[in-house]
Parts: structure tokens; C-alpha cells; sequence
């Protein structure tokens, strides 16, 4: 009998984490969805479902160390493995001057974005050097600002950057205990935090501009790729973005 593989998608309730559960449902994966939110996450688990798949949500926030500890308990207790972590759970910060930011909406984007990834791989690594057979991956979701900032968006772009330096240093401290970690670079997938691209969005020269976006659908099956890899394999960083966006000279 083939073992179960376990997933879980942090920021799982919406968006990307949603798209990403999906796909990896397709690939034969169990996948747990966390997040703040139970009524998003049961959304979201049933939208699995509905595609065939499982899913199990679990509330959980990122930011609090005490909730990750137990949401990782709850999955090797029920589970007994972890075999994929995707780092989806994210904040951004109101787009104004950074002379305007406030500390606790810099520290906000941090605990979440940076501090939480950081909880959920501490107690990943755990799980998976622990777990038999030993190993599992992680992926990031590092975003196109972890290259290339947008205009106003210092407290997001200055965490997206310290995630490619969690991914790096995950990778490095992985290879020991067949833990693999790569990094997905999205821009632009259409959900609800890219709307207002629809709308027009400012861009580095201080115009106005509408951006095109893509089917979020398409970062679900990147994630589930990277996902396939046997764990001697690895994709490191990878990029899936909307062709025409601005990001390749900006413009």
C-alpha cells in the first residue's frame, strides 16, 4: 500500500493557498489548509472536495509560536509525517510614503510574512528529520518582490527579500536530513488582493496603469510541479508571472 503524502498550505483559505491545495489535491496529496479564518478554510477544503480531493482545514495563526506548535502537533499526531510545507501566508502594508508607515504596520508584514514562515519551517524541520521515511520540501512564496519592488511597499518587498535569504538557509540546513526548499515567484495572479491592478496601480515612474494578470490556477500547478520532484531533485527559485506585467525592465 502506498503511503499517503501530506501537504499543508499555510494561508490556505483564499487566493493562492486555495489554488495551490487544489493542484496538489490533483497530485494525489492529502492537504491541510491553515489559517485564521474557519469559514474560508471550510470554503476552501470543500472547493477541494468538490474537485475530487482532501482536504482538512485547521485553524492556526502564523504569527503566534503557540499555534504553529499545535498545528504541527495535530498533523504528526493524525497524520505521523509532513512530507510538503508551502509558506503562503501573507500581509501586505498601506501603500504610502515610507516616511507615513507606522511601526506596527512594518512589524506587521514581518510577523507574518517573515517571522511566520520562519516558525512553520522550525517546526517543519522537526517534523521531517523526525518522521520515517525522513525528508519532506518546502516551498516559499517569495514574490515578485523579492527581486524588484513596487512603489510604497517597503515593509512587503523588505520581507520578501528576507524570505529568498529563508530559503537559501533552509536549503543549505536541509540537505543533511533530506529536506529540500525552493522559493515560487508570483506576479500577478488574479485574486483578491490584485484587483485594484484592474483599476490602475502605480507604477515606478509615477504614472497610473492598468496591469494585465493571469489565472491563479497556473501558480497551483507550478507549486504542484515543484512538488513532484523526488526530493534529489530540487527547483530552486522559480518565477510565473504574468507575461506582459512590468517587471522585466519594469516597464
Amino acid at each position: 500500500m502506498t503511503p499517503i503524502e501530506v501537504a499543508l498550505v499555510t494561508g490556505g483559505g483564499t487566493g493562492i493557498g486555495t489554488a495551490a491545495a487544489k493542484a496538489l489535491s490533483r497530485r494525489g496529496y492529502v492537504v491541510v489548509l491553515a489559517g485564521r479564518r474557519l469559514s474560508l478554510l471550510e470554503n476552501a477544503a470543500a472547493e477541494v472536495a468538490k474537485a475530487g480531493g482532501t482536504a482538512h482545514p485547521m485553524t492556526a495563526d502564523v504569527t503566534r509560536e503557540d499555534e504553529v506548535e499545535t498545528l504541527f502537533e495535530t498533523i504528526r499526531s493524525r497524520f505521523n509525517r509532513l512530507d510538503l510545507l508551502f509558506n503562503n501566508a501573507g500581509v501586505g502594508a498601506p501603500a504610502v510614503p515610507l516616511e507615513e508607515l507606522t511601526l506596527a504596520q512594518w512589524q506587521a508584514a514581518v510577523d507574518t510574512n517573515l517571522t511566520g514562515s520562519f516558525l512553520c519551517t522550525r517546526a517543519a524541520f522537526r517534523l521531517m528529520k523526525a518522521q520515517d521515511p525522513r525528508g519532506g520540501r518546502i516551498i516559499n512564496n517569495g514574490s515578485i518582490s523579492a527581486s524588484a519592488p513596487r512603489p510604497y511597499s517597503a515593509p512587503y518587498t523588505s520581507t520578501k527579500h528576507a524570505i529568498t535569504g529563508l530559503t537559501k538557509s533552509t536549503s543549505l540546513d536541509g540537505r543533511a536530513y533530506d529536506i529540500a526548499c525552493g522559493q515560487i515567484n508570483i506576479g500577478n495572479a488574479a485574486t483578491d488582493m490584485t484587483t485594484r491592478m484592474q483599476q490602475g496601480i502605480l507604477q515606478a515612474n509615477g504614472s497610473i496603469a492598468v496591469e494585465p494578470t493571469m489565472d491563479v490556477a497556473h501558480v497551483g500547478d507550478a507549486i504542484a510541479y515543484m512538488a513532484s520532484l523526488p526530493l534529489n531533485a530540487n527547483v530552486q527559485f522559480m518565477t510565473v508571472m504574468a507575461t506582459a506585467m512590468p517587471f522585466i525592465g519594469r516597464g
